[in-house]
This record gives C-alpha cells, sequence and structure tokens, in this order.
C-alpha cells in the first residue's frame, strides 16, 4: 500500500508555488500602478487599472504552475512505466543500478552489494525511483495545488501595494506603495533564501533592488505618455 501522507518535496513544491506567485503579483501590479500612476491622478482609474493587472497577473500565474507542474508529473509517471518495464524485462540492469548508487555513496563493494539484493527482494520499484530519478512511488508533484498556491498569493502579493497607493494621500501614495512593495518583496525574498537554502540577506537585497528598478521604469513610461 502506498503512503497517502504529502511528502516534504510535495509541501515545499507548493510553497515555492505560493512565494514565486506573490513576488510576480507585487512586482506586476506596482509596475502598472506606478505607470498608471505617472500618467493620472484619477484614483478610480489607478484603482481600476490595478484591480485587473492583479487579477490577470494571479489567473496567469496559476495557469502557468498548473500546466508546469502537470508536464512535471507527467513525465514522473512516464518514468513509473518505463522502470515497471525494465524490473520484469532486465532485472539485473536495475539491481546494477542500485548496486552503483550505493557504491557511490562510499560503500564497500559487499555492502553494497547486499543492500541492492535486499532491496530488490523487498521493492524495487519504489527503490529505483528514489535512487536514480528521485522520485517517491505514489507521490507525484500536485498541479491544482501548486495552482491554487500561486494564485492566492500573487492575488496577495499585489493587493499590498494596491491598497497602499488607493488609501494614502495623494501627496504620499507613491512613497507608501514603494514602502509597501520593498517589505513584501523583501519578505519573498527571504521565504525564497529559507526554502533554497540560500544567503537571506542577499535575496532581500536583491528582491528590493529589482522592485525599485521596476517601479523606475514604469514610472519613467507613465511620465512619458
Amino acid at each position: 500500500m502506498q503512503d497517502s501522507q504529502t511528502t516534504m518535496s510535495e509541501k515545499l513544491n507548493t510553497i515555492r508555488a505560493g512565494v514565486l506567485g506573490s513576488n510576480d503579483g507585487i512586482l506586476t501590479v506596482v509596475g502598472v500602478l506606478f505607470s498608471v500612476g505617472a500618467a493620472t491622478t484619477n484614483q478610480f482609474t489607478i484603482l481600476i487599472a490595478g484591480l485587473a493587472d492583479l487579477m490577470a497577473c494571479a489567473l496567469s500565474m496559476a495557469s502557468g504552475e498548473y500546466a508546469s507542474v502537470s508536464s512535471q508529473a507527467d513525465a514522473e509517471k512516464v518514468v513509473v512505466a518505463l522502470e515497471q518495464d525494465r524490473i520484469q524485462v532486465n532485472p539485473n540492469s536495475v539491481q546494477q543500478d542500485i548496486y552503483n548508487f550505493y557504491h557511490e555513496q562510499g560503500l564497500s563493494e559487499t555492502t553494497a552489494d547486499k543492500i541492492a539484493n535486499e532491496l530488490m527482494r523487498k521493492n524495487p520499484l519504489a527503490t529505483i525511483l528514489k535512487v536514480k530519478y528521485d522520485v517517491s512511488l505514489g507521490h507525484y508533484v500536485g498541479p491544482w495545488s501548486a495552482a491554487f498556491s500561486s494564485l492566492f498569493c500573487a492575488a496577495l502579493g499585489g493587493f499590498l501595494p494596491l491598497i497602499a497607493m488607493y488609501m494614502a494621500p495623494v501627496k504620499w501614495k507613491f512613497l507608501a506603495t514603494i514602502g509597501a512593495t520593498v517589505i513584501a518583496v523583501a519578505l519573498t525574498g527571504l521565504l525564497s533564501a529559507r526554502l533554497g537554502n540560500g544567503f537571506p540577506k542577499r535575496a532581500i537585497i536583491r528582491n528590493i533592488i529589482i522592485g525599485i528598478i521596476t517601479i523606475t521604469i514604469h514610472y519613467g513610461i507613465g511620465k512619458l505618455f
């Protein structure tokens, strides 16, 4: 019987989709807000433009995640079928792959051979999938969870600069939006660094710089028109 519990890899994939969606939502919405805000002071126009972009961005991110993760899940199912056939047709080749994996980890030839023999008797399919592809049998990346995570987080991320632009007094709207954007992208930078075991400080600074560049470019475009 396959384990029905969600694996850590599946959970991380959902969180990853959310972090990427949030970052994209922040940057695309703030770009529209600054380009439109530079061209007009009409708060209703700015609000409608921001809302339209927020909805488009959230749906785009969700559909993109669904398509991408579905393709990955399909690829994982293909290798399952491939290895099932290989176990039936050429089990010695499968056992050799398992042996090679453990021998390359530093185990002696005798120990690696014993482990490969034992695993081939107990669960050859799950073993070869794990050692060769890092795939857990029965646990495929979920396109729906990634899509909903991206949809929700993109909408939430884009909402922060939008509400700052709309609620702040006219003379402070740009500063308030910049502040909201800096805080939001700093948080996504921190989360992405934690997920990827990277450097939080670098990720935060990088995201803030990208956010400021995005604001500057779109503000300039709005001023041109």
